[in-house]
């Protein structure tokens, strides 16, 4: 009985919450003409959803500092796509994150012997050498990017149209926000699945004692390759939308400090719950942005603020309300 009372509570809540995103705050934004926030929204959005894939290799304990590599890749598949053959952009979202997911196994399956420190560092390299194969390839045009890129086109069903054609929308930025924000839910109610699966358990064994799980029968490196490529799969989705807001993609679009910022909102708002990412890149977000007054010292106090918050609530934001729970 307890039990099915607290998840209709957690239905209600989060289907309030995303009844005020959708509904909420494009009114609240009409109200104050403050148009330019739908911007900065939808990127808060979009970067909880790539920082939810470095959530998922955080769950199965490895340190991920690579995941602008796959934004990067993400981003310029999708653009090559729409750009070169004429794929619709819809169609271009899961095959970003698609390609992210196979590069992420072929690259996976060799470093993810490592640990700690050492899977760490080869994954920091792996978002420079992203860069610097963007900078090189012909197909992706250098340093001089991918620019023009198309707004996404309409989808029709038998007449009846399921997606407007954004070109000929008065505001395209409220029909982008709108689409990052359901991409968003649907991305945590992934997660939430996951983290509530037996895949999932099993993912969080790895984290524990990776010894003891193998020792069980758990196939250690199977789940390792499923967790990382799903991890992948997010940033190039991420990516892919980014490109398309932006209408243009750069080999300097995601660069290695936005792989440590990707996993600064995991540890910013909580390791331990599945909604970390989502709080963490908010705060990390906006709270950038306060500190633009304080000119020069922008950088230093806001790396103090980090370090404090992390002392003093090591388990994240999310501690202060909710007991450390990962179902969460």
């Amino acid at each position: 009985m307890r039990k099915s009372s607290t998840t209709a509570i957690k239905i209600a809540s989060s289907a309030l919450f995303l009844l005020v995103l959708l509904v909420g705050v494009p009114l609240l934004i009409a109200a104050t003409g403050r148009s330019d926030l739908y911007y900065t929204l939808t990127s808060v959005a979009l970067l909880s959803i790539i920082s939810a894939g470095v959530w998922i290799t955080f769950y199965i304990g490895r340190i991920n500092i690579g995941q602008g590599a796959y934004a990067l890749m993400g981003g310029y598949v999708s653009a090559i796509l729409v750009m070169n053959y004429g794929v619709s952009f819809w169609l271009t979202l899961p095959v970003a994150g698609l390609f992210c997911a196979a590069a992420s196994v072929l690259i996976g399956v060799p470093i993810l012997r490592l640990r700690g420190v050492y899977f760490a560092m080869v994954t920091l390299v792996l978002t420079e050498v992203a860069r610097l194969l963007a900078l090189a390839l012909p197909i992706t045009n250098g340093a001089s990017g991918i620019v023009s890129i198309p707004l996404p086109s309409g989808i029709s069903f038998f007449g009846l149209t399921l997606i407007p054609d954004f070109a000929t929308l008065a505001n395209p930025r409220l029909a982008f926000y709108i689409a990052s924000v359901l991409l968003m839910a649907l991305c945590f109610l992934g997660l939430y699945r996951l983290a509530h699966s037996r895949i999932g358990q099993l993912c969080q064994s790895l984290q524990q004692n990776e010894e003891l799980a193998s020792s069980i029968g758990v196939n250690i490196g199977y789940l390792r390759v499923i967790a990382y490529a799903l991890s992948s799969f997010l940033g190039g989705v991420g990516g892919a939308m980014f490109a398309s807001i932006s209408q243009s993609i750069y080999p300097s679009s995601f660069t290695v400090a936005d792989s440590v910022n990707f996993m600064l909102n995991c540890f910013l708002g909580g390791l331990g719950y599945v909604l970390g990412p989502m709080l963490g890149t908010f705060v990390l977000y906006f709270g950038w942005d306060l500190l633009f007054q304080t000119g020069e010292f922008q950088l230093l106090i806001f790396s103090t603020v980090l370090i404090v918050l992390m002392l003093i609530l090591p388990n994240g934001l999310l501690s202060l309300a909710l007991p450390r729970k990962r179902s969460l």
